[in-house]
């Protein structure tokens, strides 16, 4: 299936040129993006993740985007995908600017807004590699979903080579931080702790919605304290002492069955929270 591309109020080819070859988001990174999974034809939460986008757009020192204009471009690439689409993604840049990394002057660029919806594959289980780098707590960009995703890639790459889906990282100060695109469930003494914000990780959509929903059902999930989940803590996944749990906007919640190469057993907290986000999906599209 071929992905749905909206840009500038039209839907546009795949062929299409949409941006220029100076736009600051390929230069160097200046932008901001979300992706939101499709159910039922909707954009999952796409009230919050344009909230999201708004706080990275003006965190990364960009202009609030027009949510008009891309609720419009959501709506019109879902129209014409129809029933196979998976997946809807927003991305903003800072429009044309310098080979370098200084902005343009002020007032002298337009945003660059695309969305792209296509397929996407939901699955039921993760499973992961620890990697050697970490995130930075005290970056200049921490906590912003920019599209830098260099860092990512090599990550992701490490993790595939050791048969993982999907890469962890610490933090500076050893802490456990996140996924390169999703967040961290430890389920251990009889609980779900997913890393607090303070760790450097991204505020997921999905991790917020899950905390929230296992708050209502009386499921035991929370924010990690200071100290609580340090790196070392994935030592006890392999020894059966604790067990893992990811979020993120196309996974949903699934449990982690690998790590480093070593198979381990889905937590029942985890199995638990997974059937919960699933049936609350239905209650309401824009939660």
């Amino acid at each position: 299936m071929s992905v749905m591309i909206w840009s500038d109020g039209h839907l546009r080819d795949e062929r299409e040129p949409v941006v220029t070859a100076v736009d600051h988001g390929l230069t160097v990174g200046n932008g901001v993006f979300e992706t939101c999974a499709v159910v039922d034809g909707k954009a999952f939460a796409l009230t919050r993740h344009l909230r999201r986008l708004e706080r990275s757009a003006t965190g990364l020192g960009l202009g609030a985007p027009d949510q008009d204009a891309v609720r419009a471009g959501v709506d019109a690439v879902l129209a014409a995908g129809g029933d196979s689409l998976g997946r809807v993604r927003i991305t903003v840049t800072a429009g044309p600017g310098p080979l370098g990394s200084n902005r343009a002057a002020p007032g002298t660029a337009r945003q660059t807004v695309l969305v792209l919806a296509g397929p996407a594959v939901r699955p039921e289980t993760a499973r992961v590699a620890r990697v050697p780098w970490v995130r930075n707590e005290r970056s200049a960009v921490a906590g912003l979903k920019t599209t830098s995703y260099a860092e990512n890639v090599v990550a992701l790459g490490y993790a595939a080579e050791r048969g993982g889906d999907e890469a962890i990282f610490a933090n500076t100060v050893g802490e456990l931080c996140e996924g390169t695109g999703s967040n961290v469930f430890v389920e251990r003494r009889g609980e779900l702790v997913t890393p607090a914000l303070t760790s450097g990780c991204l505020a997921g959509i999905t991790r917020e919605l899950a905390l929230e929903w296992a708050r209502a059902a009386g499921l035991p999930a929370r924010e990690a304290v200071r100290g609580e989940l340090p790196f070392t803590v994935l030592d006890e996944v392999p020894a059966g002492d604790a067990h893992l749990a990811l979020s993120s906007s196309v996974r949903n919640v699934v449990p982690v069955v690998g790590i480093d190469g070593v198979d381990v057993v889905a937590g029942p907290l985890s199995l638990e929270l997974q059937r919960l986000f699933q049936a609350r999906i239905g209650d309401d599209l824009d939660p």
